[in-house]
């Protein structure tokens, strides 16, 4: 089997393909998803254990992926990424490969790391390229989403759809 390519995921990112049934799709596609050990423990085992028999990897970081967490949680105070988001970057920035995520905080770290990030939208979209939903399911996905507290880029969303539908 052919090596996948690794994505690294915030927990944004996670509770939306939750939150908008689309975990079974999710793991369709062509890629390994992978999320911090310490973030997991923090922020999605108790509501979300599910997801690792699902397909999620966790992954540690090493002990100078760690301390650059840490470099990077204490540097910029006036505009701080949350410690576990910290975390996601310094895996993805350890693992070199992209960052999934969908705060704009952490958005414009990574892309000043040269670390490529997409997002909750390009996961549907690569969804909806493989087949693996429609375009009913998908906005039935980003509703339910929305339904769960996800702000997402209403206008960006309906000019996928929209594309997907005239395809």
């Amino acid at each position: 089997m052919a090596h996948r390519k690794l994505l690294i995921s915030d927990a944004n990112i996670i509770i939306d393909v939750i939150a908008g049934g689309l975990v079974d799709d999710l793991f369709q596609l062509d890629y390994t998803f992978g999320t911090p050990d310490i973030l997991f423990e923090k922020e999605l085992k108790d509501q979300h254990p599910e997801i690792i028999s699902a397909g999620l990897q966790v992954l540690e970081l090493n002990a100078e992926t760690v301390a650059y967490a840490s470099s990077v949680f204490n540097a910029d105070v006036t505009d701080r990424v949350s410690l576990m988001d910290c975390v996601a970057l310094a895996l993805a920035r350890q693992e070199n490969c992209t960052l999934l995520t969908g705060d704009a905080r952490l958005r414009k770290h990574a892309e000043t790391e040269s670390i490529e990030v997409k997002g909750t939208l390009w996961i549907v979209q690569q969804l909806l390229d493989n087949k693996l939903i429609d375009t009913d399911k998908a906005e039935d996905a980003y509703q339910k989403m929305r339904n769960d507290g996800s702000r997402l880029p209403e206008k960006e969303i309906t000019k996928q759809l929209k594309a997907y539908r005239n395809k």
